[in-house]
């Protein structure tokens, strides 16, 4: 159901941040309403089931209990009125991300997270799902994005939006792929206002960043071959194309 324009989105906020980044910024945002902040996990479980937050933001290293321990026991006992996670975590491994997913959280952000960014995730997940293939669209944006933090693209940088909207097209029309430099760098180009040359170093500067960090091996993991290495870095179109075929295959 569509918010009110006045109705503040409910948030929970278990983390361990000394500094409270994420509490002060919401709790000045006229668009949310933070009703708890706790960093122990027996503590957070008892004040959602009390609060009712419609979101539940939480890193995974709580004190007493871990995040997917609280996100287990909220499931079992508040039933249908578990609010949405979306877990925010320095742990980096591509296992962590599979778990949080197939447990049921709606997204996984790494730290330092951008407050901004995360407003902005919160807000497309309380968007009203009025088709399935708009429920689809958020779902495929949720995978992709997920594959990116796993291997190490920033969600801050032009690259991940570009390679992110190259992979959703992909998939939609398989055959771009094929020609790259005269419709996929283009049509991405236009969407966001910019030149194709842009929009190819875009993707290629997150690439860079992504085998910089080291996340070779997460790449190798997600595909289930060792596809590459330190030494060998993927062209934009055989990444989005990889990303792309292993979208499909999941449906």
């Amino acid at each position: 159901m569509e918010k009110n324009k006045d109705e503040k989105t409910k948030l929970y906020i278990a983390d361990n941040d000394e500094e409270k980044i994420l509490e002060k910024y919401f709790e000045k945002n006229e668009k949310f309403e933070v009703v708890g902040f706790s960093s122990n996990g027996k503590e957070i479980i008892e004040q959602v089931k009390v609060s009712c937050p419609e979101f539940l933001i939480m890193e995974v290293m709580l004190s007493g209990l871990d995040g997917f321990t609280v996100f287990e026991t909220l499931k079992r006992e508040m039933k249908g009125n578990c609010p949405k996670v979306i877990f925010v975590s320095s742990l980096t491994h591509s296992g962590f991300v599979s778990k949080a997913m197939n447990e049921g959280a709606s997204y996984f952000m790494l730290k330092p997270v951008s407050p901004k960014n995360l407003e902005e995730r919160i807000l497309d997940l309380c968007k009203p799902s009025v088709f399935v293939q708009n429920k689809e669209v958020r779902q495929l944006d949720e995978k992709i994005s997920n594959i990116f933090i796993s291997i190490g693209i920033p969600a801050h940088i032009k690259g991940y939006q570009f390679l992110r909207e190259a992979v959703k097209l992909a998939v939609e029309k398989p055959e771009i792929i094929g020609s790259i430099t005269k419709q996929l760098y283009p049509t991405i180009a236009e969407r966001f206002e910019t030149s194709s040359s842009k929009v190819e170093r875009g993707m290629r500067h997150a690439i860079e960043v992504a085998w910089n960090r080291g996340k070779i091996e997460n790449i190798n993991s997600l595909f289930g071959l060792k596809i590459y290495s330190s030494n060998e870095k993927p062209t934009n179109g055989e990444l989005i194309a990889l990303i792309a075929d292993k979208m499909i295959m999941e449906g």
